[in-house]
């Protein structure tokens, strides 16, 4: 059971084409820029003129890559890489990523960021036909339908085209051959990528932050449907899969994305803030101070701090050394999480009415704790306001909300959830203002998880994988 939303992963890659340019190293500083992508696992695979070999593990990026193993890992020409969430398939070392493919046309490494909505139909029709799977997520699915459209067309980036046909929902790939770097985005564009030059060398990354931390040039976004292909020759596309109505994850401008990167034209940090201006003419409220939560309920506080004109201020402070690996043993421990993660700054809020920005409300357990925080801490009234809409809906395209049941807003109203975490008045910013925060952008947004309405034809039901399910006291 989750108290905040988890975004898939991170993909990066680099074509080198300086020779004091060390794809290994430019992989390992990207993937510490993603980071926030995806905690549970990463990896990097390097292609040194054709053979393509690589590391990857369960953990953070400074504890799977110490000095040891990137100095083991060979210097060659192309580099990928991941860091990972999963929301399709357990965690374990196994569905860590790239995957390293080898097949009877040559090798491939593959990175995914996004979900298939018919991975269960396609992975049981490769099944049937004598496939065999190593791994439970929807990544090898992928990987399985590109290696056999690649025996029959001439290139690998006609198998990927081939592919894309077959393929439906979430998926930005990025893809090394033994000769060449390709970047896929589908149709709809659900989760980004971008392109970026170190030098005289080709990048591909989920964020630009990831550029800006290996000193890589901002060039463009990959568009949605389009294939981008480096090779000796240089930079070249593919656009036949372009055209269909774009449909990014509006949630990437609320929390997934990190506030420096700039996402199809948008500056994440910018959006961010105007949220928080809309939430101020939404839900007006007499306040002596407002603050966020870290750390991306800040922008959207300064953004309603300045609309509204009350005075802003840092409310908490983070813990930044908890990671993942927090253990929390006891209920009693459970429970007094938030306090080891965030700790409130008293003089700020004692005899004040404050107004608490965040930029999600999933189960309402952390909301509830948070609030608990600034109640004892001496807030008199707190006032929340929230940087997205209701979650009423599950995403099928790579956020774990995976069912209404784990919804609050689904069995309670605004008034009822206002009670349960104990907040003097709570407001949801509205979904005709949520595809608004990103002004500078000319894409389309998804919204199903608020509207229900979703860009393309969804499963009735998201089924786990039959070989993640226990086979229960019938043993059947």
């Amino acid at each position: 059971m989750f108290s905040k939303l988890h975004e898939e992963c991170g993909v990066f890659g680099i074509y080198r084409n300086d020779p004091d340019v060390d794809v290994v190293a430019c992989a390992y500083h990207a993937l510490y820029a993603l980071q926030h992508r995806g905690q549970e696992s990463c990896g990097i695979a390097i292609n040194d003129d054709g053979v393509i070999s690589g590391y990857k593990d369960i953990g953070l990026v400074n504890e799977v890559f110490t000095k040891l193993v990137l100095d083991r890992l060979p210097r060659g020409n192309i580099a990928v890489a991941h860091c990972r969430y999963g929301t399709t398939g357990n965690q374990n070392r196994m569905n860590a990523q790239p995957l390293i493919i080898n097949h009877v046309k040559g090798s491939m490494a593959l990175a995914h960021n996004g979900n298939l909505t018919n991975a269960g139909e396609l992975r049981e029709h490769l099944e049937l036909e004598g496939a065999i799977f190593h791994t439970t997520s929807d990544t090898e699915v992928i990987a399985h339908i590109i290696t056999r459209e690649r025996i029959g067309t001439p290139s690998i980036e006609a198998a990927v085209s081939s592919a894309m046909n077959k393929l439906k929902g979430a998926y930005s790939l990025v893809i090394s051959s033994p000769q060449k770097l390709i970047a896929v985005r589908d149709p709809q564009g659900f989760r980004p990528l971008c392109i970026g030059k170190l030098e005289n060398s080709y990048v591909f990354a989920s964020e630009s932050c990831a550029l800006d931390s290996i000193g890589a040039t901002f060039l463009r976004d990959v568009e949605p449907g389009e294939i981008v292909i480096v090779d000796k020759e240089g930079l070249r596309s593919i656009r036949e899969h372009c055209g269909e109505p774009s449909s990014l994850c509006v949630f990437e401008f609320i929390y997934f994305a990190r506030p420096d990167s700039v996402i199809d034209g948008s500056c994440v940090h910018m959006a961010r803030q105007r949220a928080g201006a809309f939430l101020a003419l939404e839900h007006p409220v007499q306040a002596d101070v407002v603050i966020g939560v870290p750390d991306s309920g800040l922008d959207a506080a300064l953004g309603y701090a300045k609309q509204s004109g009350i005075p802003y201020d840092i409310g908490f402070i983070k813990n930044k050394y908890i990671a993942r690996t927090f253990i929390q043993p006891t209920q009693k421990q459970r429970e007094n999480a938030v306090r080891i993660k965030l700790n409130p700054i008293a003089s700020v809020v004692r005899g004040k009415r404050v107004v608490l920005i965040d930029d999600s409300i999933v189960r309402g357990t952390t909301s509830a704790r948070i609030v608990k925080l600034l109640r004892e801490a001496g807030a008199t009234e707190v006032h929340m306001r929230v940087s997205a809409p209701p979650f009423l809906n599950p995403c099928y395209f790579g956020t774990d909300i995976d069912s209404r049941e784990h919804l609050i807003a689904c069995n309670h109203t605004v008034e009822e959830i206002a009670k349960m975490i104990d907040v003097d008045s709570l407001g949801f910013l509205s979904t005709d203002n949520v595809v608004k925060l990103a002004d500078a952008s000319h894409c389309g947004f998804c919204t199903g998880c608020f509207t229900g309405k979703y860009p393309i034809p969804v499963p009735d039901k998201m089924e786990k994988c039959k070989f993640e399910r226990k086979l229960g006291k019938t043993g059947e």
